[in-house]
């Protein structure tokens, strides 16, 4: 009995939910950006370890699209797209874990937690450029991603 209350206590801990649409804040993962000239912007978003990769991709993306519009453009281009990701080691002796975390858990284990970071530097245009690319549109990559998660606003 005594083996299963460590148990349930890390189940608790890993059932909780994968980094919401949100902006970065100092304890909260979510997205963030940086205007590095005046069409040129460096957009990524931080997920949580339950995170998945093609998500985190997806809104920084998407952020990329807002960012694009909110700045009165109309069309954008990744120019550089870096798939960063953090990863934290977790060991466990006895009843205790340590690492960049502390829970409760039976000894002898080792976790790796990986959390996402994907970073977009995208190049954006009133008009649509005559160039050779993959030339996205904001407002539909908008919809698109809004409506593959779900998301109202």
């Amino acid at each position: 009995m005594t083996k299963l209350i460590p148990i349930l206590l890390l189940g608790v801990f890993l059932s909780g939910c994968a980094t919401p649409y949100q902006r970065q804040g100092f304890f909260i993962a979510g997205y963030s950006e940086t205007q590095l000239a005046e069409n040129i912007f460096q957009v990524s978003f931080q997920g949580n370890q339950l995170t998945g990769r093609e998500r985190a991709s997806d809104f920084a993306l998407l952020r990329s699209a807002e960012v694009t519009t909110e700045n009165g453009f109309r069309y954008f281009i990744v120019v550089d797209w870096v798939k960063d990701a953090s990863s934290n080691t977790m060991y466990g002796y006895g009843s205790t874990a340590y690492g960049s975390a502390r829970t409760s858990i039976y000894g002898g284990q080792t976790f790796v937690i990986h959390e996402p970071r994907p970073t977009n530097i995208i190049l954006c245009f009133k008009e649509k450029p005559d160039v050779v690319g993959r030339i996205l549109e904001a407002e539909f990559v908008k919809t698109s991603l809004k409506q593959k998660y779900g998301l109202t606003n």
